[in-house]
């Protein structure tokens, strides 16, 4: 993803090939072969997504987790335009329960901590926005407010984080 940020194009490719992988594979076990035919429009949408927000992705970040938390969200989306409600036996899934850590749970966890002190309406905006994708526009309309004032508190609470982040590294 950094070398695809610098303007390496094989590098861009190369990067949504393997994510197409991976993303298939993720949302298949979440959805099952009765979904085969939205597999592939959801990881179209998160590829899009991800190559609409690539501009925000920190490179000081854990890429994984920033792409993991889009398809996540694109799912959540895909289930709530469907009312969908998914009760899977636990025994369906109990060898694939346990995964090699990958960082990607560490980095959950920092980013809750992190976005934990803010107030919840700029919380909302920064995973919608930097995470999920959404346009300031709409996520402004997801909060009940103008483009202008989501812009604005985007913007104040990416300030705020900035400033937390540097507490912690002086401190």
């Amino acid at each position: 993803m950094r070398r695809a940020q610098d303007g390496d194009a094989a590098a861009w490719r190369e990067l949504l090939g393997e994510l197409s992988r991976r993303l298939s594979v993720f949302f298949a076990r979440r959805l099952g072969p009765a979904h085969a035919a939205d597999i592939e429009d959801l990881v179209q949408e998160t590829l899009l997504a991800i190559h609409r927000r690539r501009v925000t992705y920190d490179a000081a970040q854990p890429f994984t987790a920033w792409a993991h938390a889009v398809a996540r969200y694109k799912l959540i989306d895909f289930w709530r335009r469907r009312r969908i409600r998914v009760h899977v036996p636990l025994e369906t899934f109990e060898d694939s329960l346990w995964a090699p850590p990958d960082g990607s749970a560490e980095a959950r966890l920092d980013l809750e901590r992190v976005l934990g002190h803010l107030p919840e309406r700029q919380q909302r905006l920064i995973r919608d926005v930097k995470i999920e994708g959404l346009s300031l526009a709409e996520a402004g309309a997801r909060a009940g407010m103008t483009e202008g004032a989501a812009k604005v508190s985007l913007h104040r609470a990416m300030a705020a984080l900035t400033a937390r982040m540097r507490e912690r590294e002086d401190g």
